[in-house]
């Protein structure tokens, strides 16, 4: 059998033993066909080299003034519109506006490694990956296809991938930890989520090194970023089990406000006796009382060097990557002690 190129949907058709209403309804998502059949026939389609030639043929060969968007941690939730958490659409909407000003449209795209497939995934002109993952599989499928691809964030266990623009997480902890420790804080404790991406991995390896040259044990609670504000609670209840630190860090909004609820209706005084902070600002962070310090991420500029680097390798140029951009910490109500403790 001759894959790729000449393939029609006649051919998957009768290779997978349905109608062409099938194939068509199990390739664009539609239609009441159940899971197991659409998978059969998806199957089938990228084994006979359909969906990456057939549909896409011709519209590869020349620019089509669109990009993909992925987010790899909302892939990871099954969830992309997690609730109180506003940094992922403060993004897409400031990266949208940012390639409109450029002639470009930008398509919120799922994981592309799960099917069904979304329609002419594979002929969008380039596609920028958020928070990939550990041999992160839909920047690896990008390369297979040859599509020009930049990271936000690098891609851990690839040392190999430069095409990367991210915020200096490792900086931005650091700078967090440092503004604990003018407060008083000696021992500190970091809830990280359990997403292997380079934000969650720079952040650890950078707390571990703030512990280590103070001499004091990291404390380290690992918690997945789906629990969300029951997360936060149940990390709370470790700390009211095993101890209380002088500071809790939370790589995520939504662990940090469920911590802090749960610490204050147990009577723990914040920031009286424990100090909250989080690695990502967002709107229950925010709304939180206290309000929780949080390091805010800065879309426009992560946001224009990830355009850049994409506009030079689409147009076949290298890109000036690896680069990082700056984040901003905002101190808050959650760690305002007048004086330090003993």
């Amino acid at each position: 059998m001759v894959h790729g190129h000449g393939i029609t949907i006649r051919d998957v058709a009768r290779r997978a033993g349905v109608s062409i209403t099938a194939v068509s309804h199990a390739l664009n998502g539609k239609g009441t066909l159940s899971e197991a059949t659409r998978a059969r026939i998806v199957g089938v389609a990228e084994e006979l080299g359909y969906q990456a030639d057939a549909m896409a043929r011709g519209l590869r060969s020349s620019s089509i003034g669109a990009i993909g968007l992925v987010f790899r941690s909302l892939d990871a939730l099954a969830d992309y519109r997690p609730s109180g958490v506003d940094v992922f659409m403060r993004f897409a909407g400031e990266l949208s506006a940012q390639a409109l000003a450029r002639g470009l449209s930008v398509v919120l795209v799922p994981d592309l490694t799960r099917t069904p497939i979304p329609p002419l995934a594979f002929s969008l002109d380039g596609y920028i990956v958020s928070n990939p993952h550990r041999d992160d599989a839909v920047v690896a499928l990008l390369e297979r296809r040859g599509i020009p691809c930049v990271a936000q964030g690098s891609v851990p266990g690839r040392p190999d991938f430069v095409d990367w623009v991210s915020e200096d997480d490792a900086g931005a902890m650091r700078r967090l930890l440092d503004h604990l420790g003018r407060a008083g804080a000696r021992t500190v404790v970091l809830a990280h989520g359990t997403d292997p991406n380079s934000w969650n991995l720079d952040s650890i390896d950078e707390y571990t090194a703030w512990c280590a040259e103070r001499g004091a044990a990291p404390r380290l609670i690992a918690q997945p970023e789906r629990t969300g504000l029951d997360g936060g609670a149940e990390i709370a209840a470790r700390l009211l089990t095993e101890g209380l630190p002088d500071a809790l860090v939370c790589m995520t909004g939504r662990h940090a406000a469920g911590a802090e609820q749960a610490l204050l209706d147990a009577g723990v005084a914040v920031p009286g006796q424990v100090m909250i902070a989080t690695g990502s600002d967002s709107a229950q962070a925010r709304s939180a009382r206290p309000a929780i310090t949080a390091i805010e991420m800065t879309p426009r500029e992560t946001g224009i060097a990830l355009l850049d680097a994409l506009e030079a390798l689409m147009a076949g140029r290298p890109a000036e990557t690896p680069r990082r951009t700056a984040s901003v910490l905002r101190a808050r109500g959650s760690t305002a002690r007048s004086v330090s403790r003993p």
